[in-house]
């Protein structure tokens, strides 16, 4: 019996430490700097890119419209407003890569996607949906650059 008691005393007890726990770990002021709700969370838009029409096979034209590509992720990641891009490997739907961008409307990512040559010359189509992802996703660009050998 006494046991049982026990065993139900610190039952009961371990919701309330873990709760203190977790409370002890919240962050304020970086959640409000990443514009975290209650949450940890945002809105961003998550872009997936397709194959388009565009069919060259011209290899100056294809090398010019992808390094415009790059320097655009680049660029775009560096005023902050481009969290992640990365293409897929092989698949059946055409589906070419991605990109999660920090805006808070379509519009604005259907805007910056317009700087991107590859997308201009209908090298790859864009679908722009609405995504709710972890506030901290624009943390994680400041490590891969420590561990990013080579920029395209």
């Amino acid at each position: 019996m006494k046991v049982c008691t026990m065993l139900t005393l610190v039952l009961l007890c371990i919701p309330g430490c873990l709760a203190q726990h977790l409370a002890a770990q919240y962050d304020r002021a970086l959640a409000d700097s990443l514009g975290a709700d209650e949450y940890g969370m945002k809105t961003y838009m998550l872009v997936i890119l397709k194959t388009g029409t565009n069919r060259t096979t011209d290899e100056k034209v294809l090398d010019s419209l992808f390094r415009g590509h790059m320097a655009n992720i680049n660029h775009l990641a560096q005023i902050g407003k481009l969290f992640v891009a990365g293409p897929f490997g092989n698949n059946d739907g055409n589906y070419r890569g991605i990109f999660i961008f920090d805006v808070k409307t379509r519009q604005e990512a259907q805007a910056l996607l317009q700087s991107d040559p590859t997308i201009r010359a209908n090298i790859f189509q864009a679908e722009v949906l609405e995504w709710y992802g972890s506030a901290a996703l624009p943390t994680y660009l400041k490590v891969h650059e420590r561990i990013e050998k080579q920029k395209y």
